[in-house]
């Protein structure tokens, strides 16, 4: 599902071929309404503005004198912006929120920022997520991350308008991150420590990229953004019955000193793998430091509060947010690329899996400061190249 609502922007906020609605009482012939929208040059072809229209009424009193359009020079006609709407090509998509809401000319912006009221709602979601799982618990957060997301997913679906839209979208951003977050600190710490790497690269990142490949096969079957919103949302109904299989991270549950409830988890565990616990699992000593522990408390000026932290910090500070948006960057740009806009989403999704499975070999082979650093220098480089390619050969203008 993370991969499916998080992505789905691609699709429900594409922009499709547009130009100036031009009313049907006008009385004019098929070769005057051919020719009320200007044409220019865009793409390398020669195509209708998208955002501006010859002045009507000059159109009409010209068509009453000259039959033929061809026989006057257009590019003197003054022109005025589309005061009666768009007209939306229907070859790709039955509607998105661009077509439904006119997200085009001097509302162009709002498409974009739909995306960026998400990834607000994402950064307000990584400050409330560790706060809330300490104190509820990994799996209530983990899982009431997944509802929010599910419930505002669907609620998207219903927008009565491109505001409320924004409102949902930055909601669903709160309930995507808390859930990812939440899920790599309860695998973590439900885990032993080899398998972490795997966790962090296979387990968690992989699941993403299987509902991200899936989610251009679902939009190319349906393209009213509306009913792909509610498709993409159903899936989260997955999560229901593992709240009966997901356990509590035995670790928060010993910080909170719950210790029979760690010590059931650790027993069913030892259970199912075949294996015969020991009579006592937890002794004094480790409890006694566990509730030492407990008695700490952190907040964010910790990150701060030396110059060996400040320095950790500031550099994954950084990696984070080149990551992100080099990430994001990319994947969101799929319908700006040439060819099919499914297939480019496919491909894009598809190519994550190497690459995963690659960086898991990475960091089980070599030191995670080559691993990182190599990884950032052959992305760099590869950018620098796409600046090569010639423009309407791969990629094309937006």
């Amino acid at each position: 599902p993370n991969g499916f609502c998080g992505m789905s922007i691609v699709f429900v906020g594409d922009v499709p071929d547009h130009r100036c609605l031009i009313p049907g009482n006008l009385n004019l012939s098929e070769a005057w309404l051919n020719r009320t929208i200007p044409l220019e040059q865009e793409r390398g072809k020669l195509q209708h503005r998208q955002c501006r229209r010859y002045r009507l009424d000059v159109i009409r009193n010209l068509s009453a004198t000259f039959a033929d359009p061809d026989s006057i020079n257009m590019s003197e006609v003054e022109q005025e912006p589309c005061l009666d709407g768009w007209e939306y090509s229907k070859d790709q998509y039955i509607s998105t929120i661009v077509s439904e809401w006119d997200l085009v000319c001097g509302n162009a912006w709002k498409g974009p920022f739909s995306m960026s009221v998400y990834f607000i709602g994402v950064l307000i979601g990584c400050f409330l997520a560790g706060q809330l799982s300490d104190r509820f618990g990994r799996k209530k957060v983990l899982f009431g991350g997944a509802a929010t997301q599910a419930v505002f997913c669907i609620l998207q679906g219903l927008s009565p308008n491109w505001e409320v839209f924004c409102l949902f979208n930055f909601l669903m951003g709160i309930g995507q991150v808390s859930k990812y977050q939440s899920a790599f600190v309860l695998g973590s710490e439900l885990l032993r420590k080899p398998l972490w790497t795997v966790l962090g690269t296979l387990g968690i990142p992989l699941s993403f990229t299987v509902g991200y490949m899936a989610m251009p096969l679902a939009a190319y079957f349906i393209r009213n953004w509306r009913i792909l919103i509610f498709t993409l949302s159903l899936s989260s109904v997955l999560y229901i019955p593992l709240w009966w299989f997901i356990p509590e991270s035995t670790r928060w549950l010993l910080l909170k000193g719950r210790v029979k409830e760690a010590e059931a988890i650790v027993r069913h565990a030892a259970k199912k793998n075949g294996v015969t616990p020991p009579e006592v699992l937890f002794n004094d000593l480790e409890l006694e430091n566990t509730k030492t522990k407990t008695q700490r408390s952190y907040s964010i000026i910790h990150l701060v509060k030396t110059k060996n932290i400040r320095i950790i910090t500031g550099i994954n500070l950084l990696v984070w947010i080149v990551s992100s948006g080099v990430y994001y960057g990319l994947s969101l740009n799929t319908p700006n690329l040439h060819g099919d806009d499914y297939l480019n989403c496919f491909f894009s999704a598809m190519i994550e899996v190497p690459a995963y499975i690659a960086t898991w070999i990475f960091l089980q082979r070599f030191p995670r400061k080559f691993s990182l650093s190599g990884s950032f220098f052959l992305a760099g480089i590869v950018l620098c190249f796409i600046q090569l390619v010639p423009l309407g050969k791969f990629l094309q203008c937006s």
